[in-house]
């Protein structure tokens, strides 16, 4: 069973005549993704990748019964582009730009709550549910179907970690990114529920990093689940107060340290290993 996404999505891609969205299009195409039409305020009519293109999300709705959005558009457009995407109906929502303005972020989260929509982001590498469909911009290659379910800030690590899994015959149910800005829409907790409930995600595996309180706050969780959770948490050398690559990524005050997290993990009961690698082994013992 897929979480969040599968082979029936429909998605629209918004900003599809750019670069990054062209380019994305035709390796989520190639992944075997559901691409039914793409927007470009301005360029309607023409097509990419054989994608026709519409001006508006209204209307490539209206035409194709899109119900997912991933988004290709510069920072500074995130809000207006993502909130035309929930107000249409479209639920996730991924948002894969970086430096995407705080209130905007804010404000986007907000009104996808409202709304009773899914957002993936912003700074995100999108979501991948193996063998099935792809809303994002990972590699293709390292994904396959299996029992395990993953959740990550990182999309480096995440890459990295999949790939292990792969090669250790540990195929994925879903790969989500929740991205690495200080506001996001989907959290650790949200996708551990999900992963929690889904019949097939016989094991879970979390990548952190330092900076905020996202990995104590699903240690408060994952006391309750029945399912292995096996983490790696980024960042063990990282100075504090000192930004480490993402917005979030941060020591404050005492809070979010490398050794916090850790620590709350273990109490929770989940499995961390001390380095990506040792993460596929984790998994298969506690599969046994």
């Amino acid at each position: 069973m897929a979480v969040l996404v599968d082979e029936k999505t429909k998605v629209l891609v918004q900003g599809i005549t750019g670069n990054q969205g062209r380019f994305h299009t035709q390796r989520m195409l190639e992944y075997g993704t559901r691409v039914v039409a793409g927007t470009s305020p301005g360029k309607g009519g023409v097509e990419v990748e054989g994608v026709p293109v519409y001006d508006t999300v209204e209307a490539a709705v209206e035409k194709h019964g899109a119900n997912a959005s991933v988004l290709f558009v510069p920072a500074p457009f995130v809000k207006d582009a993502a909130c035309e995407a929930i107000a249409a109906g479209l639920s996730p929502v991924v948002v894969v730009a970086e430096h995407v303005p705080l209130h905007d972020a804010m404000e986007v989260v907000a009104f996808a709550r409202e709304r009773g929509a899914v957002v993936i982001g912003p700074n995100t590498y999108g979501i991948c549910t193996a063998g099935k469909t792809k809303l994002g911009i990972p590699p293709n290659q390292v994904f396959h179907p299996g029992p395990v379910g993953v959740v990550a800030r990182s999309g480096t690590l995440s890459y990295e970690i999949v790939d292990s899994l792969s090669r250790a015959g540990l195929g994925q149910t879903t790969v989500v990114g929740i991205g690495g800005d200080r506001v996001v829409g989907l959290s650790f907790v949200d996708m551990l529920k999900r992963f929690e409930k889904d019949p097939e995600t016989r094991a879970v595996v979390m990548v952190g990093e330092i900076g905020g309180t996202a990995e104590e706050e699903a240690a408060e969780y994952i006391k309750q689940m029945t399912k292995p959770v096996v983490a790696y948490i980024a960042g063990r050398s990282a100075p504090p107060g000192r930004r480490m690559g993402h917005a979030g990524a941060i020591i404050e005050r005492g809070r979010g340290s490398f050794e916090s997290k850790v620590r709350a993990l273990r109490e929770a009961g989940a499995q961390v290993a001390e380095l990506p690698w040792e993460v596929a082994p984790l998994v298969a013992a506690a599969l046994g």
